[in-house]
């Protein structure tokens, strides 16, 4: 049993005096007090949830699609290091063996050291050609229930997160039939806002990188975007990396849909590597000033960045409050994995999930069940 007192954010607020008692890997305790422990451990640094990222495809020179545990050992690791103690470890569109090989791998690291793998999400296949991006277009496909339902058995502890176009073929019955077990997400598609809306309800209940690979909202035709503005329920990622979305919109977003927006970093191999050339998927992408484009035609081809850089974006580029901040990176995307009793929060029960920030925002320390990560 270890304990740390100093500032934390609980309850939806910065607090002042809060001592947190760790033992065997979770929160025994979160009081406030002065009568502090001889022994507790005393911290300048404010003490917020460890973060939560929905879609990560790599980093430190690894991919998912690698379908290697010792190159998932390495994403884990890396990312754990810049705050991320839980992820949904994302896929890209491939073959049917390809999947199932990554997915497999994937599987037998949920346990690894470094963050926490929560869950899979499969970015593809069953996308829209004309808004794939750096997406592999030659293995796009229908929608198939029985592909889906052999992945699923290959990781059944595991969350499962589809993002998936609204308008390709076999996409309404897939909803369908996976809807209680799967978290569907509308993304890389050019459907029109009615056909968002459908999608809605069907069963749908998220959006991939809000506008990103998607028809984008017109006073006339509100698009997916304006569809998932105007939703009572549905969440929304949103890539806080100053280049996908500009600083501006990611202010209107988070304004306009509280407690409803996810950070991610949609993270590929390149992260936290030096500018240069490396591959995703079947393509080259070039990395230069920290942005990530395709070699062949410049499109946007995920992401170098962090959470923590994602957390320090959204106050620093979009002006917003760290109070308000903190929650899109821990909270809501808890919640949306369906997590939330366990991450995201700092209470009695959940895990010893714990980012240390100091004044500057750059982060101290962090704590994965209970445990440093070096």
């Amino acid at each position: 049993m270890k304990q740390i007192y100093g500032r934390a954010f609980v309850r939806g607020s910065i607090e002042d005096d809060v001592l947190l008692t760790i033992d065997r890997g979770a929160i025994a305790a979160v009081e406030q007090t002065r009568a502090v422990p001889r022994d507790a451990e005393r911290t300048a640094s404010l003490i917020v949830p460890g973060f939560v990222d929905l879609h990560i495809h790599g980093g430190d020179g690894a991919d998912f699609m690698d379908g290697d545990e010792r190159a998932n050992a390495r994403i884990l690791s890396f990312h754990a290091k810049h705050g991320t103690t839980a992820m949904m470890a994302t896929t890209l569109t491939g073959s049917v063996a390809a999947l199932q090989s990554a997915t497999g791998a994937i599987a037998r690291s949920a346990d690894d050291r470094g963050a926490e793998i929560i869950g899979i999400h499969l970015e593809g296949p069953y996308i829209n050609r004309d808004r794939a991006g750096a997406q592999d277009q030659a293995s796009i496909r229908p929608a198939d229930i029985h592909e889906i339902d052999s992945l699923l058995k290959r990781a059944p502890r595991l969350k499962w997160m589809i993002t998936f176009a609204p308008e390709i073929e076999g996409a309404h019955a897939l909803i369908e039939r996976f809807r209680d077990r799967v978290i569907f997400s509308i993304g890389h598609t050019s459907a029109d806002y009615a056909e968002a809306v459908g999608a809605l309800d069907w069963g749908a209940t998220h959006f991939t990188h809000l506008f990103n690979a998607m028809t984008g909202m017109h006073h006339r035709e509100p698009g997916v975007v304006g569809a998932a503005l105007v939703s009572r329920n549905a969440t929304a990622e949103l890539i806080a990396d100053g280049t996908h979305v500009h600083p501006a919109v990611l202010n209107i977003a988070a304004t306009t849909m509280p407690h409803r927006i996810a950070l991610v970093t949609d993270a590929i191999r390149a992260c936290g590597l030096a500018d240069g050339t490396y591959k995703l998927g079947g393509y080259d992408v070039e990395v230069k000033e920290g942005s990530a484009r395709l070699a062949n035609g410049g499109a946007l081809a995920g992401s170098t960045l962090t959470m923590h850089d994602a957390v320090r974006n959204m106050i620093e580029l979009a002006g917003l409050p760290i109070e308000r901040v903190i929650p899109m990176a821990t909270e809501t995307p808890a919640r949306i994995a369906g997590v939330r009793g366990r991450k995201g929060t700092i209470d009695r029960g959940y895990d010893a999930d714990l980012v240390l920030l100091d004044k500057k925002l750059d982060i101290e320390r962090v704590i994965v069940r209970g445990q440093d990560i070096a």
